[in-house]
């Protein structure tokens, strides 16, 4: 069973047909849509601002999920904000940003306080998003600090939306083995 744990006053909000691994663990405001995964060893801490994760989404092994609160130095703090059909790789760090939907954020990436990704965007294994920064949608990123590299191809936008997919249904048979297990 996962680590989903109350903070302060705030319990996390799970849709009914996610698949949580067990090493997973989950802390106060953090919402997680339905056909969504989170992988082994993932961290997702709402415990100063609010976590929203949307549909269909896959928070991959190891990643850390995290927000920054509302002081002088920060006037209203960074929430975290995952879309829908996302693509988060093995090893990411998510800090108070927004990714749009359709995104695939690239194995060891670290996306910083601020900095939004528009819907479809690639960014590149080991990137780094400063804080503040915007990717223009539909395109490829890589780099430290990241840099647009192209648009991408409709093959590349066609992949997306299949891989989604695919972590829903890989979601769905750990689940299914996971209620196996238990009768």
């Amino acid at each position: 069973m996962a680590d989903l744990r109350p903070f302060v006053d705030k319990q996390p909000q799970i849709a009914e047909d996610v698949w949580i691994d067990p090493t997973a663990v989950i802390i106060g405001d953090v919402s997680i849509g339905a056909g969504s995964s989170i992988w082994p060893m993932t961290v997702i801490r709402g415990d100063i601002h609010s976590i929203r994760i949307g549909a269909r989404t896959s928070i991959q092994d190891g990643s850390v999920l995290h927000v920054t609160h509302d002081s002088a130095y920060n006037p209203g703090g960074y929430p975290l904000r995952v879309g829908d059909e996302v693509i988060v790789g093995h090893k990411v760090v998510l800090h108070g940003c927004t990714v749009g939907d359709h995104c695939l954020v690239g194995m060891g990436s670290i996306v910083l306080d601020g900095a939004e990704l528009e819907p479809y965007v690639m960014l590149g294994a080991g990137s780094l998003v400063p804080p503040n920064k915007r990717l223009t949608g539909r395109s490829l990123w890589l780099g430290s600090p990241a840099r647009l590299v192209r648009e991408l191809s409709e093959q590349e936008i066609e992949f997306l939306q299949y891989a989604a997919g695919n972590y829903v249904r890989l979601g769905q048979a750990y689940q299914q083995q996971a209620l196996g297990a238990r009768c």
